[in-house]
């Protein structure tokens, strides 16, 4: 916090905090983690909090100054509107997450009703192709409730000017804002490099082409195509191992192993499951490239991990922050098996640069997400919020 900012009461409302629900939660944790080590007094109130850090949920001792946010657990049998009144009153503003919660338009009404501002942020839920998911289910609470709760906002945030581009016809006379997710890189400051990893796989353990899938098992997230596209370079090349990480539906996932086996890549091709804390970054370090063929993400937090551990991406326009992926070193092809194909041939061909591409996506990321920087554009955003009349 710089000498001229003033201490923010900022309130966070996140149905639930569980890690596997993905990107969301994480920013959400980092943004309020950052914020309240600088001094601010940031509260996130849930009703499923068994994923926050526990020393969220424990007291400041007398007259030490709070540097965690507040967990405040509420109850889904009691009323929402009657248990987070409370910390409503007592905040500067509240950031609501997600356009679809209903439990959000009791929050910004609550809010609006006691001269409190909101913000929101979508999260990539008003991009082109998640509308185009249950289209008439969203259209109709859009027109009745969304629409509302959107305009009625101080701002609507998106974390790049692509998922702006494409939320802003679902609000209206509301009013946008760009700014990226704060991550917290501690973890990535000093990396253990690929030995753990490859005494956790040693299957990556050769000199072969690593190729490295690492998010949530889902139909979006391009998992299939990438899986076709490993059946391309089995035929043409380069050799290659393909390791998928990410936790997923035992049904889906079985449709994977069932794809893998057909097109005969069971030897060079590996589920492993949920792999996290150190064993992750070592597992993007021990890998020669980072790919993530989806279909849609607002961010892609897995992407600027990957290049905070010196490891090249390839990805889709499907990620909002693809201007900004490209700026970094990384490549953006179609979500098409010949077109990744054809980019893993090409980048494999000169091994030692794309290691340099790696070494530049990490001084890059590093850069662009600075986390002091990117908290002084949050206590301006937040100002300006304050600052709203409508």
């Amino acid at each position: 916090m710089t000498p001229q900012t003033k201490t923010l009461k900022v309130l966070h409302y996140l149905q639930a905090v569980r890690l596997e629900h993905g990107g969301v939660v994480r920013a959400v944790l980092d943004l309020g983690a950052t914020l309240a080590g600088r001094g601010h007094e940031v509260t996130l109130v849930t009703v499923d909090g068994r994923d926050a850090p526990p020393e969220w949920s424990k007291p400041t001792p007398a007259g030490e100054q709070r540097r965690v946010p507040t967990l405040v657990a509420i109850s889904r049998s009691e009323s929402l509107r009657d248990q987070i009144k409370p910390f409503v009153e007592q905040a500067s503003l509240v950031h609501l997450h997600g356009p679809w919660q209903r439990q959000n338009l009791v929050v910004a009404g609550l809010a609006r009703k006691l001269g409190k501002p909101y913000v929101l942020t979508p999260h990539g839920m008003l991009d082109d192709w998640s509308m185009s998911q249950k289209p008439i289910k969203k259209r109709v609470y859009h027109a009745l409730f969304a629409k509302g709760l959107l305009e009625r906002a101080a701002f609507i945030h998106c974390t790049a000017q692509a998922e702006l581009d494409q939320a802003k016809r679902w609000f209206g006379r509301g009013r946008g804002v760009v700014l990226p997710y704060v991550v917290n890189f501690s973890a990535f400051a000093t990396l253990p490099g690929p030995e753990p990893a490859r005494r956790l796989f040693p299957v990556i353990a050769d000199d072969r082409l690593k190729l490295l899938f690492l998010s949530r098992l889902h139909i979006k997230k391009g998992v299939e195509a990438l899986i076709d596209a490993a059946a391309l370079l089995k035929k043409q090349g380069p050799d290659f191992t393909l390791v998928i990480a990410g936790p997923g539906d035992p049904g889906y996932i079985n449709q994977l192993k069932q794809r893998i086996e057909r097109l005969g890549l069971a030897g060079q091709t590996h589920l492993v499951g949920l792999v996290s804390g150190v064993d992750k970054t070592s597992l993007y370090q021990a890998c020669d490239l980072f790919v993530l063929p989806t279909s849609q993400e607002n961010f892609g937090l897995v992407l600027v991990e990957s290049m905070a551990c010196g490891t090249p991406v390839l990805t889709t326009r499907g990620t909002d922050i693809w201007r900004e992926i490209e700026a970094g070193g990384g490549i953006v092809r179609d979500a098409n098996p010949a077109t990744i194909a054809d980019a893993v041939r090409e980048l494999a061909a000169d091994r030692p640069a794309l290691a340099q591409r790696g070494k530049g996506a990490r001084e890059w990321v590093m850069r662009y997400l600075d986390v002091d920087a990117l908290l002084d554009q949050y206590e301006a955003f937040y100002a300006r919020a304050l600052a709203w009349k409508g």
